[in-house]
């Protein structure tokens, strides 16, 4: 790679990642929580996740981070630039796994923005404001809830109290968890943030279908949960006629159909999904007499997911009409869809175009990080593609070169915020 004297720059059009390190480096986070089928399991705060910790603070430190950590656990490692008083441009994701997660989920993004900062510094090339690569807290949610645990606290979607009490469901609290793994940081206001950029895999299969290499996030689906319960009556299978029975899971079943009508009333990007169900007494011979069900519903702006709650709430009472069967309705869970800041969408395009990668506009249907980080700076997305559209699984695989294209793409807009955040503070 050429080495360049350390100067500012508006943009380093020849200035490339590692592909092979960064690949590397994936593959040395993938042995801590291995499985035998070729995922991850490593939980958010148990010792295989401060395994981790400590691997990704040594290679930061390694091209002379320094390294910071918050008190809900957050790891930032920053790379001073020549206005070091300015706010920082930040990338990041995650390194905690599903129970049966994989390789890429999260921790890509993390070691993507490492990889930008090894460049950089493999190149002497110094910004103008800092950069810094951020490791948040708990974002899957697996161990714990909330989910995007580390990112809400340092974004103000819940309270730093209210996070440090939750526990798994062995009893253990975020705070004890923090302190057993020595990742209880100092306190303090969160510090401001100049722009903020998160690379993942698309966790989906849109990009692979369309031949794409990297997808230019506008936004994230918004999301209603609800809890649906469903009171009819037990009874005896055998001597209960069919016309007099108040059978809880036959509505249910009537309303994941609803459901799912729902979703494709508001294509292209409603969703409707119903995860789970509980069935009481759940006895071969009696007829259900309590159904719950989760229901799940997304969409890309506030005014479609107002109307598929309405939409919901519709088919729940017509259903408890119909059947003369008590149906109620919770919702447990409201984000708000979230748009991507135009210039930092705009500065993922223009790298991909620069670099001529092949591009598509996507929007993401899962949370993120980054969907915090939206509230309290500029932020966007890069994806790539993933094998088959698989994630939350073992399998979940990615393509080399596609991961060092979106990490390219990443290294490009990073220095162009990187400018213009120092521009806009001179």
């Amino acid at each position: 790679m050429q080495v360049h004297e350390s100067t500012t720059v508006a943009a380093h059009a020849d200035l490339r990642v590692d592909g092979a390190r960064l690949w590397d480096s994936l593959m040395q986070l993938a042995r801590i929580g291995a499985t035998d089928k070729g995922g991850v399991c490593r939980l958010a705060l148990t010792d295989l996740d401060r395994e981790a910790r400590e691997l990704f603070i040594a290679w930061a430190k390694a091209i002379g981070c320094s390294v910071r950590i918050d008190a809900i656990g957050n790891i930032f490692a920053r790379r001073a630039g020549l206005r070091d008083d300015l706010p920082p441009v930040m990338t990041g994701s995650h390194i905690d796994t599903q129970p049966t997660g994989g390789k890429f989920d999260g921790n890509y993004g993390v070691l993507a923005g490492l990889e930008v900062l090894r460049t950089l510094a493999d190149a002497n090339v110094q910004t103008l404001a800092p950069l810094e690569v951020a490791v948040w807290t708990n974002e899957e949610g697996s161990r714990f809830v909330p989910v995007m645990m580390g990112s809400g606290v340092f974004a103000g979607a819940f309270s730093l109290e209210h996070a440090l009490a939750q526990r798994d469901r062995e009893g253990v609290s975020v705070r004890d968890a923090l302190a057993a793994i020595g990742y209880a940081g100092e306190s303090g206001k969160p510090h401001d943030v100049g722009a903020y950029f998160e690379a993942h895999i698309e966790q989906g299969p849109v990009l692979e279908a369309h031949d794409k290499t990297i997808g230019v996030v506008q936004g994230a689906l918004g999301q209603r949960w609800y809890d649906v319960t469903v009171h009819g009556m037990e009874a005896h299978a055998g001597p209960t006629p069919m016309a007099l029975r108040r059978d809880a899971l036959l509505v249910a079943a009537d309303l994941i159909h609803a459901v799912n009508r729902i979703a494709l009333d508001y294509a292209p990007h409603g969703r409707g999904t119903v995860g789970w169900l509980d069935v009481h007494p759940n006895s071969r011979n009696v007829i259900p007499g309590r159904v719950t069900l989760t229901v799940d519903l997304r969409a890309a702006d506030d005014t479609t997911l107002t109307a598929m709650d309405r939409a919901l709430h519709a088919a729940c009472s017509a259903a408890g009409e119909q059947s003369g069967i008590a149906v109620e309705v919770e919702q447990v869970v409201y984000f708000p869809p979230q748009p991507f800041a135009a210039e930092l969408v705009a500065a993922v395009k223009q790298g991909a175009d620069m670099l001529g990668f092949s591009s598509m506009d996507v929007i993401s249907g899962a949370g993120h990080d980054a969907v915090y980080l939206a509230r309290v700076a500029p932020a966007a997305m890069i994806f790539v593609p993933c094998k088959d559209g698989i994630s939350h699984n073992e399998i979940e695989d990615a393509r080399a070169d596609h991961l060092e294209a979106g990490c390219n793409v990443l290294l490009q807009a990073m220095l162009d915020a990187a400018q213009k955040v120092g521009s806009a503070n001179a």
